[in-house]
């Protein structure tokens, strides 16, 4: 059995060297044979000349150099692309993810599960903010979709072959990797973990790609965005019916009204704002579909070793 361990790599020069030792450290407790995947995702920093050292020294570190970035999703997707294992493990540089759990994960496989995802207890050094709107994102997507996508979890798992050749039949410009794993099925099962704090440097997840990231899951595996668009449209046509009802009790039983009655002005930002919201929905999804037609290279390859 071969292990292919897949790292997306942007400006994480300070981590690397550390982040392979500890990885050793767990193919050597697991007595198997292992590759190791870095995919440099248009960093700046020096990151890919010293996984370039690496590889000189050791034949199993590979690596994947993109001609600019792509994206964290597209990097993992270049990994899996090329990963030769039976069963292959992504796991991010920061060390924020401890590889030492990978031993686990790669055990409770021998159990009959086909992938092994880790599901964080606590995630420490980061922002209430951020832990607020990651919370509430996984809970929002798993309640609008109809696949069973696992809250608290990232991307950090272990999957088996099969998995993997599933994915590659999966050609979608936007990726979400964790839902398309989770749309595939078969045996799945976690590992609980604590969240460590990031190692060095500063993450490559500002808010707005993770906006970018929320998008991509909910239009990839969700209708629930066109539905919406949808009941909005018949909720303010109901409320449009009644303040026309009110208008014409006004204007002929009461006798209470203004010329020019400002409500009209509301009505008409009310309604166009609703409008604007449903095109703005349906753009999305647009979008997308003309991004999936016009069929581009998911990334481009400046040099690898693979």
């Amino acid at each position: 059995m071969k292990l292919s361990i897949i790292i997306p790599i942007y400006n994480e020069q300070d981590n690397i060297d550390r982040l392979i030792n500890r990885l050793k450290g767990v193919v050597s407790k697991l007595a198997i044979d292992c590759e190791y995947i870095f995919i440099n995702d248009g960093s700046k920093d020096d990151s890919i000349n010293i996984i370039k050292n690496l590889a000189a020294i050791d034949s199993s570190v590979k690596y994947i150099n993109f001609s600019r970035n792509f994206g964290h999703q597209i990097a993992v997707t270049a990994g899996l692309d090329k990963a030769s294992g039976d069963r292959i493990v992504i796991i991010d540089a920061d060390l924020q993810d401890p590889p030492e759990l990978i031993i686990d994960m790669f055990h409770k496989m021998n159990d009959g599960f086909e992938v092994v995802y880790a599901k964080r207890k606590a995630r420490k050094g980061e922002s209430w903010l951020k832990k607020f709107t990651a919370r509430m994102f996984y809970r929002i997507l798993k309640a609008i979709t109809s696949v069973n996508i696992p809250v608290d979890t990232g991307d950090f798992r272990i999957m088996d072959r099969k998995i993997v050749d599933v994915l590659k039949q999966m050609p979608e410009q936007q990726k979400f990797l964790r839902g398309q794993i989770s749309w595939i099925g078969f045996n799945q099962t976690y590992v609980e973990y604590e969240r460590d704090e990031r190692n060095a440097g500063e993450t490559g997840y500002t808010y707005i790609k993770m906006i970018r990231f929320a998008l991509d899951g909910i239009t990839s595996f969700s209708n629930f965005p066109l539905k919406f668009a949808s009941i909005c449209g018949f909720v303010v046509s109901g409320i449009a019916f009644l303040v026309g009802l009110y208008a014409l009790y006004a204007r002929f039983i009461s006798g209470h009204y203004v010329e020019g009655w400002t409500s009209i002005i509301i009505s008409v930002l009310f309604l166009g704002g609703i409008q604007l919201i449903s095109i703005g929905i349906i753009g999305e999804y647009i979008s997308r579909l003309s991004s999936n037609v016009r069929n581009r290279p998911l990334y481009i390859i400046d040099d690898t070793n693979l």
